[in-house]
């Protein structure tokens, strides 16, 4: 029997390599330590925090937080990646990826820094700074809070996939019949924007880095002009 992976193109493998590489910290050394070694240098950090370094803004695609964070995201890389890069080619495909995951990154740098604005009329908090204990609070979190993961990439994958294939049909968890692309991505972008606005209480994931990366993808995918009228799936 042939095994599922030996057919998936050298992009999509060696991105799943290299993030699966990047997870084994997590997995053998404790929570603090995978903080102060992993996060600490390589998430990306807002560019008024101290631990903000230039190059967080790639690397920080290739750290995850947790089991469920990487199997998904590596799924979604893993279900959708291969078709995209056989159609496009290896280089379109590379470039969809790290265009749309650092365009996910900078996109989320914007919203926080609108965010840090609203808060104290500064992009950067000056050292003389003082304010109520909740203003505070919201500046320390926007100051410390990592960001990480290849979902900004894998969004990008998405829209990909969809402006490409809008007519495959896809079986989505919990409902029972396949539903066509060019319906369901779209709706992730929504629940995205939904739960972004939305800044409910105990949700620490970066929904407008989601956002970014779906919108870069689709801005690559439309430079491209691919015409694929003849594709059964269109």
């Amino acid at each position: 029997m042939q095994s599922p992976f030996a057919n998936i193109p050298p992009v999509v493998k060696n991105l799943l390599i290299i993030n699966i590489l990047c997870f084994l910290p997590y997995i053998f050394f404790s929570t603090q330590q995978y903080d102060d070694l992993a996060v600490q240098h390589f998430a990306l950090f807002y560019f008024g925090s101290p631990f903000f370094k230039p190059w967080q803004i790639v690397t920080y695609m290739f750290l995850h937080g947790g089991w469920p964070h990487i199997f998904f995201n590596m799924f979604a890389l893993f279900s959708f990646g291969p078709i995209i890069e056989y159609t496009v080619g290896s280089k379109k495909f590379f470039n969809l990826y790290f265009i749309s995951g650092i365009g996910a990154a900078l996109f989320q740098l914007l919203v926080m820094a609108i965010e840090m604005y609203h808060y104290t009329g500064h992009f950067i908090v000056p050292l003389d700074y003082h304010a109520d204990a909740i203003t505070i609070s919201k500046v320390s979190a926007i100051y410390s809070g990592p960001i990480l993961g290849a979902s900004g990439a894998v969004f990008g994958i998405l829209i990909g996939f969809g402006m490409l294939y809008p007519n495959m049909e896809l079986m989505i968890l919990f409902i029972p019949v396949p539903v066509k692309a060019k319906y369901i991505i779209p709706v992730y972008v929504v629940v995205e924007l939904f739960l972004g606005f939305g800044q409910f209480a105990g949700d620490n994931v970066a929904h407008f880095a989601h956002i970014g990366g779906a919108i870069i993808g689709y801005i690559v995918v439309k430079t491209w002009n691919i015409n694929r009228n003849n594709n059964i799936y269109r």
